[in-house]
This record gives C-alpha cells, sequence and structure tokens, in this order.
C-alpha cells in the first residue's frame, strides 16, 4: 500500500504539475490542499492519516505539540534550507526527518522593488481610476534618484536590494547589529551610524532582518515616529520584525507617506483584518517566493528528498 504524502497550502493547484511526480507515484499517494490548515487541531485531524507532508516556507507551524499528535509522520519536507515554523528537535525526537530544497533570493528581492515603485508612483490608484473612469492624472509620484533608501539587514536579500537602488540612482545606506564598514563598502553602500539615524535620513525604508529575539519588534512606535512624514517603509521578511498595531496607526494617521507589505502576523488575512481598509497601505499575500522557477525547484527538489528518504539515503537534511 503506498505511502500517503500531503501537499500544504496548494493555493494555487499546481503542487502537482509544477514538477514530475513519476518517479515516487509508485510508492506515494498525493493530496493537495488547497486551502490553509489553520489551527493545530484542524492540522493533527487533517494529517493524522499522512506519512509524508510537503509544507511551503514556514506557512505552518509544526511545533513539539503537533508533532506529538501524528503519530504517523515519518517525513517532513520544507522548502528552503531554513525554516524557523519548524521544531527539529521534536522532529528528532519523534523520529520524523526533516528535508529542505534549493531556494532563490532574486524573487523577494523583485516584489520588494515591485511594492516600492507601486507605492512611490500610486499605481494602485491611478490603475483603479483609468479602469473605472476616473480622473485622468490624480496623484503625483515620488522620485526616487537622488533620494535616500535605507536598507535594514543587508544579507543575501538586502545586498541586492540595495544594488538595485543604486542602480535608481538612489543614495544607498544600511545597518543591522553586526553590519560592519568594510561589509557595507564590499556592497557598495554606506553603513548608517544607527537605526535611528537611518530612519530619520531615509526616504524609502526596506526590511531584510532575519527574525530573532533581538529582530523581534524592531521597528516599533518610537522608531515609526522618526520616519518622515513623506517616507514609506517596506516589510517583505517577516511580520514580526514591525509593532504591527503601531504602523496601522501611524497609516491611518498620515505620519507617513505609505507601507508596502507582503507578510502579517495572521496568514491568511482574516476577512475583517484592518489591513484590508488602512489607507496608504500597499499590500501583497505573501508573494515574496511565489513565482514559476521557484516552484518548479521546490516540487522538483521535493521528490527527489521523497524518493531519497524512501530508498533509505535522505538528502538535504535541516537541523
Amino acid at each position: 500500500m503506498p505511502l500517503r504524502c500531503a501537499l500544504l497550502n496548494d493555493y494555487q493547484g499546481v503542487a502537482t504539475t509544477s514538477a514530475d511526480w513519476s518517479p515516487v507515484l509508485d510508492r506515494v499517494e498525493l493530496t493537495a490542499f488547497p486551502d490553509h490548515v489553520g489551527t493545530e487541531d484542524e492540522l493533527a485531524a487533517a494529517l493524522a492519516d499522512f506519512d509524508i507532508v510537503v509544507t511551503l516556507r514556514e506557512r505552518v507551524p509544526f511545533p513539539a505539540s503537533l508533532f506529538a499528535r501524528l503519530p504517523r509522520l515519518r517525513l517532513l519536507v520544507a522548502s528552503g534550507m531554513r525554516n524557523s515554523a519548524i521544531d527539529l528537535a521534536a522532529a528528532r525526537s519523534h523520529g520524523v526527518t526533516v528535508c529542505g530544497t534549493a531556494s532563490y533570493s532574486a524573487p523577494p528581492v523583485e516584489l520588494t522593488w515591485a511594492l516600492v515603485l507601486g507605492l512611490a508612483r500610486n499605481l494602485v490608484a491611478e490603475n483603479t481610476a483609468l479602469r473605472t473612469g476616473g480622473p485622468w492624472q490624480s496623484t503625483l509620484g515620488a522620485d526616487l534618484h537622488g533620494r535616500h533608501l535605507g536598507v535594514v539587514g543587508l544579507g543575501r536579500i538586502g545586498s541586492q536590494v540595495a544594488r538595485i537602488g543604486a542602480a535608481f540612482g538612489m543614495e544607498v545606506a544600511a545597518w543591522s547589529p553586526n553590519l560592519t564598514e568594510e561589509r557595507a563598502a564590499e556592497h557598495g553602500v554606506r553603513l548608517a551610524p544607527g537605526l535611528d539615524a537611518l530612519l530619520s535620513d531615509s526616504d524609502v525604508v526596506t526590511l531584510h532582518l532575519k527574525l530573532g529575539e533581538r529582530s523581534r519588534g524592531v521597528i516599533g512606535a518610537r522608531e515609526l515616529a522618526l520616519l518622515k512624514p513623506t517616507a514609506y517603509l517596506v516589510n517583505t521578511s517577516r511580520a514580526a520584525l514591525v509593532d504591527h498595531d503601531a504602523l496601522l496607526a501611524a497609516l491611518r494617521a498620515g505620519r507617513i507617506a505609505g507601507a508596502g507589505l507582503d507578510v502579517f502576523p495572521t496568514e491568511p488575512l482574516p476577512a475583517d483584518d484592518p489591513v484590508r481598509t488602512t489607507p496608504r497601505l500597499l499590500a501583497t499575500p505573501h508573494l515574496g517566493y511565489v513565482t514559476e522557477r521557484t516552484y518548479a525547484t521546490y516540487y522538483r527538489e521535493a521528490v527527489e528528498d521523497i524518493a531519497a528518504y524512501l530508498d533509505g539515503n535522505p538528502v538535504r537534511l535541516l537541523g
């Protein structure tokens, strides 16, 4: 009898077509879940009869308590090679092998700039007006050339964002807790003397920090107050980097020009979430890594992970 494999969060219905699953179909039966399974109780019930689970990014938490409720689970495949939503120690203690896949940094970089440009040129408002018979030109766009870009976190993604900012003719500065002048110079940017200075000086601030105890809530009400009233804040990294309520309050009060968000404290957004009605906010439903090439890689390597595990030689182990 084939093992049962669950494909979680298949919103677009592409999990079984983005890769060739034939190498494992004689040993594995696939079931795609097109909708988000939200609570731990729901997950425990939905996944009780599955031996293998494929999960995307960090959309679904797998804490120790969930592993304890899934005694049949033997293999968990996560896209990417880092996943803070999975308790790897608990997985090991429950005999669950956890494998990852390759990932690309370009898609979230590109989405970051889509949000920046959409905000700066009021693309949603202007497109809506054009399609609905509204006024022909009703806004003035913000210039990027010659303005200041502040990059919080100059790692794999932040460094590429900075390079594109420079190509637009922006003055680029960066900050993170451990960033040095030498590393900033390697990427052609200036090291800001501190986060406060970067926020005060920047016309666009974009966040690319890893989430940890030091970075959680790094942008709160005090930090938002340092931004210029004409500044934009963009977060395609982790929702918990920002005090969400403080940001929405700043947008409603017009204390900053706008924000671009791809990540949220609760995903998918509830129907009545205030994000849906907050002004000056350009929001996308966590599309950072949602591209054709990325998904093709995720699922192709998920097939490889499953095949290798079934053959007794698991690859791309996490933890």
